[in-house]
């Protein structure tokens, strides 16, 4: 305890800026502009905002009600959030943690403060994260949280302070794992949100860039802020509660399995016979053989297609998520940037990024999928600077056809263009041969961009992270006629 008088060394969450707090508005912001209309699943909510605290600095040192300590199945972790309340808190926490008996992962257990500000410390255990469980990952993370708050909640607590529950040591990537966290909170407090007054995200520093570009996402300040954050909100956005979503596991529960409902009021035999057959439980897979040889013969239906293409696109995207792309990623040859001028994604492909002769190309594809498989359904727009590329970047036609031919459906319905920056006449000729005989459907949303300044025409300049040497490319070609952004990583 601090000697009488002595300045404590504690934090007072009333003297720290609230969430809204943070954020100065822009009048002359492009998304006000665009005008876009579709509604967010996470609005502008002023009230929620006001309980939202981000604070870099240790959750052990915060007087909330309740501060939650990230922990291991026996409870002894040595992680350094652990570390700062246990020698806080003082020697009688950790008598108190053996005689809790352990906690199972995605379970909060509770404990008094001791030496804390703090009048509660709640005890929770992060998921050990491997790609291939990554499900079960995010169920755990989620429990986590939605536990903790559960708990508040139920001790009648006014404030809780959170620290980051995935540590290094457990694996989880932090992106991912923050998404889960701020949804969950953002869910609580829609639903309960009178039974806490204050939640602290206490984030370090090496969190605190992550925490600052995604609370907008899910707490966002002001209708512009809102609509900026439409289009990076992932897929999968969970459920009313923020529980991941997994879609396998849904089961629909008729009254009657047997008949449909739209003549669920129909009596007698023969309506129950007419329907024998068409419900979950009396349908098969079928010969998957026969099918394969159905296919080659051009004789399987066109629902019977589209569900095996649905069925090899999962396999894929199964194996994307399972597999380590870190090489691949390290090449920055695709990323996310900004947004066009109607709001849509903008994703960048940079060709001279790819050595298509020094990589596993099979790889290159699953990387693809892996990033694009969120970003695709909704409405994007892809830009391809074919900068500088030689020979040894140039995707050959049996690739991209592969490529075309393995990805989902929506990947083509919701790609509305794509912008070939600096094309040369040989990869325009190329890709009309390409987009005539070997797929259809996309010559009309190819567009040839000689230079930056067209490009700008569809695309705010500030929307794109360009690399520098295309940036040079286009002064040298066709003469500076803006102070272009770029990335520094590319």
């Amino acid at each position: 305890m601090d000697p009488l008088g002595a300045p404590s060394h504690f934090v007072d969450i009333e003297s720290l800026p609230g969430w809204a707090d943070l954020y100065e508005a822009d009048s002359e912001s492009l998304f006000e502009k665009c005008q876009v209309d579709v509604p967010s699943p996470f609005p502008y909510r002023k009230d929620i905002n006001a309980k939202i605290i981000l604070w870099r600095g240790d959750v052990a040192l915060l007087n909330c009600t309740a501060i939650v300590n990230t922990n291991n199945e026996s409870l002894t972790d040595k992680n350094p959030v652990s570390e700062s309340i246990c020698l806080h808190a003082g020697p009688d926490l950790r008598a108190e943690l053996q005689k809790l008996k352990g906690c199972r992962t995605g379970e909060a257990k509770l404990t008094k403060g001791f030496n804390l500000a703090a009048r509660f410390i709640i005890h929770t255990v992060g998921p050990k994260y491997k790609s291939r469980y990554r499900t079960a990952a995010e169920s755990s993370l989620y429990s986590c949280y939605r536990n903790i708050l559960q708990l508040a909640k139920e001790q009648a607590m006014s404030s809780v302070g959170f620290c980051v529950i995935n540590t290094v040591k457990r694996g989880y990537p932090l992106v991912d794992a923050t998404h889960i966290a701020l949804r969950t909170v953002r869910r609580f407090l829609e639903i309960h949100g009178k039974a806490l007054e204050k939640v602290v995200f206490a984030i370090s520093e090496f969190e605190e860039a992550t925490y600052q570009k995604m609370l907008p996402l899910y707490f966002p300040r002001s209708l512009e802020e809102e609509r900026q954050s439409l289009s990076l909100l992932p897929a999968d956005i969970g459920n009313a509660e923020g529980e991941p979503v997994v879609p396998e596991r849904q089961i629909r529960i008729s009254e009657k399995p047997g008949i449909s409902e739209e003549n669920s009021d129909e009596e007698g035999l023969e309506a129950d016979l007419a329907f024998i057959g068409s419900h979950a439980f009396a349908r098969m897979e079928g010969d998957v053989d026969k099918q394969r040889r159905l296919v080659l013969q051009g004789q399987l239906s066109e629902a019977a297609l589209k569900k095996q293409h649905q069925r090899n696109y999962s396999r894929w995207l199964c194996q994307a998520r399972a597999e380590d792309l870190s090489d691949i990623a390290s090449l920055k040859a695709l990323y996310q940037t900004g947004v066009d001028n109607c709001g849509r994604t903008v994703m960048a492909v940079v060709g001279r990024n790819i050595p298509v002769t020094l990589i596993d190309m099979e790889k290159a594809l699953l990387y693809f999928i892996h990033v694009m498989d969120h970003i695709a359904v909704k409405e994007y727009v892809i830009v391809y600077f074919h900068t500088l590329t030689n020979v040894y970047n140039h995707l050959d036609s049996d690739f991209l056809k592969k490529l075309y031919d393995i990805v989902d459906v929506k990947y083509k319905r919701n790609l509305k263009a794509l912008y070939f920056v600096h094309p040369t006449f040989r990869s325009k000729v190329s890709t009309w041969f390409f987009t005539t005989f070997t797929v259809s459907g996309l010559k009309d949303k190819i567009h040839h961009v000689e230079s930056l300044q067209q490009l700008f025409t569809a695309i705010p300049p500030e929307q794109i992270d360009f690399p520098p040497f295309v940036l040079e490319y286009d002064a040298r070609e066709n003469g500076p006629s803006y102070s272009y952004p770029s990335s520094p990583d590319l």
